[in-house]
């Protein structure tokens, strides 16, 4: 009997019928400004008009370009999609036209000038020559971009527009978790964390949206950790978790990178301990068991890490060798103590308790953070080193300096341990709330607050004798304009504030029991919800005159609070 929701022809062809599904949903935006035009430009003003996604015979108010010249649109927010161009007419009947995208506004005017060039069209074009002719309804893209520049190559020629939609095109699925505080500035950084990294969200976890958009399996982590608090469960995280278990033999690193492998286990712990899917963690048991083998046979005798090349925990770390030992030191011992707990829920004592040996002999070998934040984060969340004595002689140093986007989110987790909650928050504030300050809608692949001094905004064009922050800065393999502003491995502050300020983590398999442990700082109140396999915590906190905690608790049936 035939399906009532898919094609005949689909069904009868055995190929297609097998194929995957694609559970992305795509809606049209509207450009919600004109950033710019240059040349003989008229009628922007209906390209911000809401009118069918259809070409038709009625295009007597469009926008036109006669001769050479452009417009910038901006569609209010980056999201990862493609651009629908309906273009009324040309004259003469075919034309060259060109069009750039871009997540900021420098980005559309930047010249790709090859290889080595940041205006890129590496993973993907989002700089395009096309011939058009009209009456015509071309897609361009997909990719991550808030604004397009749209030119008319030609001099002699008329290029006449009746629309210019985006297509955003994402998972449809519901934001279960939310979170307010009395801190609007921290309100609109979770929502912009959570909203980065649904953009991320496709067919699999990408790193990003413009590039590289590849299963980075150590970027995920960040990345998963937010979606546990926003959304729960998603069939995106499982299915790139395999991916990166299924393309890289026991033996290779994930991603050719010896630390993604221990994100892997550690994700794996993690989202174990949210889903309590016993039969998904018997999937990996094999591979986990080999894995877990190797790693032991990376601790010396005297508990000193020793994991091959690449040797990487961010891009910042990458030229501080004595910061890189430090921070695997502390990551190894983690993905050992994580996988031990996997370990046992799938009946291996033995190994368990070869991996707790071994992770309890590096607490041995303290090494030197050569003052790398990013590095004693990881030594304090692993035990190796005293939270509180990394907070006061490092991470409360010099204030949301020297953070990453990456890694910035176990720094937070580092001083939350250490009890200084309210240096997260400021952190938190400053850092993150300096990519917003500068017209920011999602988090980026980095960011240095120095960046800020003397620097325009993403949303303008950067005006005579200011900074480029997108094309003038950028570093390792995000030079100027390859930075990507949407990144997922940046959107720490949303998984962070569920699970540090309302307080709430699973403290068993699947949830069926939790932890909530408020911690407000300097905050008068917060509230919000949790996602579970049960369904959704909801929690408000309110801190009295006293400076007490009290809180309204509601549990779904089958979690219990310990």
């Amino acid at each position: 009997m035939l399906g009532n929701n898919t094609p005949v022809n689909i069904l009868q062809n055995a190929a297609l019928a097998s194929a995957p599904e694609d559970r992305r949903v795509r809606k049209y935006l509207l450009p919600k400004r004109i950033v710019l035009k240059e040349g003989d430009v008229t009628g922007t003003k209906f390209l911000t008009e809401d009118r069918p996604p259809q070409i038709n015979l009625a295009y007597t108010t469009t926008c036109t370009i006669k001769g050479k010249g452009y417009i910038i649109l901006d569609y209010g927010v980056e999201f990862h999609g493609a651009m629908r161009l309906l273009i009324a007419s040309t004259d003469p009947r075919r034309i060259k036209i060109r069009i750039r995208f871009g997540e900021s506004v420098g980005e559309t005017c930047a010249e790709w000038q090859g290889e080595d060039d940041t205006a890129t069209n590496d993973h993907i074009n989002r700089d395009i020559i096309s011939d058009v002719g009209f009456l015509s309804m071309n897609e361009y893209g997909p990719t991550g971009y808030r604004f397009v520049r749209i030119d008319n190559l030609e001099d002699n020629a008329t290029l006449s527009i009746k629309s210019a939609l985006g297509i955003a095109i994402y998972r449809d699925i519901e934001y279960k978790g939310s979170f307010e505080c009395s801190d609007e500035a921290l309100n609109k950084i979770w929502q912009v964390g959570a909203y980065t990294v649904h953009q991320c969200m496709q067919e699999y976890v990408w790193d990003g949206i413009k590039r590289d958009r590849l299963v980075w399996i150590g970027d995920m982590h960040p990345e998963t950790s937010t979606i546990q608090a926003v959304f729960g469960y998603d069939e995106s995280v499982p299915k790139s978790l395999d991916l990166a278990r299924e393309e890289t033999p026991i033996g290779k690193w994930m991603d050719g990178i010896s630390s993604y492998s221990l994100w892997w286990m550690i994700i794996h712990y993690e989202w174990y301990m949210q889903n309590g899917d016993i039969e998904y963690l018997k999937e990996q048991e094999e591979y986990l068991t080999a894995l877990l083998k190797v790693l032991i046979g990376c601790v010396d005798d005297e508990g000193c890490e020793h994991m091959p090349d690449a040797r990487f925990i961010d891009w910042p770390s990458s030229d501080d060798m004595i910061g890189l030992h430090a921070g695997l030191q502390g990551l190894l011992c983690t993905a050992l103590t994580t996988g031990a707990t996997l370990l046992r829920e799938l009946g291996n004592v033995t190994l368990a308790e070869e991996c707790e040996a071994i992770a309890k002999k590096m607490h041995n070998h303290v090494p030197d953070t050569n003052n790398n934040k990013r590095a004693a984060a990881l030594l304090a969340m692993s035990g190796i080193g005293d939270a509180r004595a990394i907070n006061s002689e490092i991470l409360s140093k010099n204030g949301a300096f020297g953070l990453s986007t990456f890694y910035g989110y176990y720094v937070l987790i580092a001083r939350a341990m250490a009890g200084d909650i309210k240096g997260s928050l400021d952190n938190i504030r400053d850092y993150w709330g300096g990519m917003l300050s500068v017209g920011a809608t999602t988090f980026w692949e980095d960011f240095d607050l120095e960046w800020l001094q003397g620097a325009g905004r993403i949303d303008e064009p950067t005006p005579v004798g200011l900074k480029d922050i997108h094309g003038d800065y950028g570093n390792y393999c995000y030079k100027g304009f390859r930075h990507s502003l949407c990144h997922g491995w940046a959107s720490g502050p949303t998984a962070f504030l569920s699970e540090y300020v309302l307080g709430v983590k699973p403290a068993v398999p699947g949830c069926k029991k939790v932890k909530i442990e408020p911690r407000l700082g300097d905050l008068k109140w917060a509230r919000g919800t949790y996602p579970t396999p049960f369904g959704v915590i909801c929690v408000e906190h309110v801190k009295d005159e006293n400076g007490n905690i009290n809180s309204k608790i509601t549990l779904p049936e089958g979690v219990e609070r310990v």
